[in-house]
């Protein structure tokens, strides 16, 4: 197997598998929309690129941009795990903004539905504090990836917040 710093490309663990149609570099064809009860509605782009290398387990990064203004929004980075022999999966993330969160769920085909297990912040974060958050990923049969993700914060209940898809673009 080749090593992941010779510049050839490694091997996929069989682990990731399942998860292989994540695999590369994402981008929004058309804006997002963000909505939440607590703030103006906002249209964003979004590139996702999700990586490995040859361990069982996902690197991902999401870099979120303001649709006009192209302005750097949210950013979030982290790995993604399968539970062998299994379709339970993890994300383990943090996000500009200072939260930390393991997010676990199922995997059934090409959808990915996670929810969070455990939310951590720095003590000086923005309020009202994220209590909750819910997330799906899928593969549309038209080969776009879609994502939705719901929030919940002290004073919100469980509510969507963004979605959007994405067009592979390597």
């Amino acid at each position: 197997m080749a090593s992941p710093t010779d510049g050839n490309a490694v091997e996929l663990n069989p682990v990731l598998k399942p998860l292989s149609w994540l695999l590369g570099t994402w981008e929004s064809d058309e804006p997002g929309e963000g909505t939440f009860p607590t703030i103006k509605p906002f249209r964003y782009t979004e590139k996702l690129h999700f990586s490995h290398v040859g361990q069982p387990v996902i690197n991902f990064t999401f870099n979120a941009f303001h649709a006009e203004s192209n302005k750097p929004l949210h950013r979030e980075c982290g790995f993604i795990r399968i539970q062998p022999g299994t379709n339970k999966v993890a994300f383990i993330i943090a996000q500009n903004s200072g939260l930390v969160e393991v997010e676990e769920g199922e995997l059934t085909g090409n959808h990915l539905k996670l929810q969070s297990q455990s939310l951590g912040r720095i003590s000086f974060a923005k309020e009202p504090h994220v209590q909750q958050i819910g997330r799906v990923l899928q593969l549309r049969p038209d080969g776009k990836l879609e994502q939705t993700v719901s929030m919940a914060t002290d004073n919100q209940p469980l509510t969507q917040h963004l979605h959007i898809t994405y067009t592979r673009s390597s």
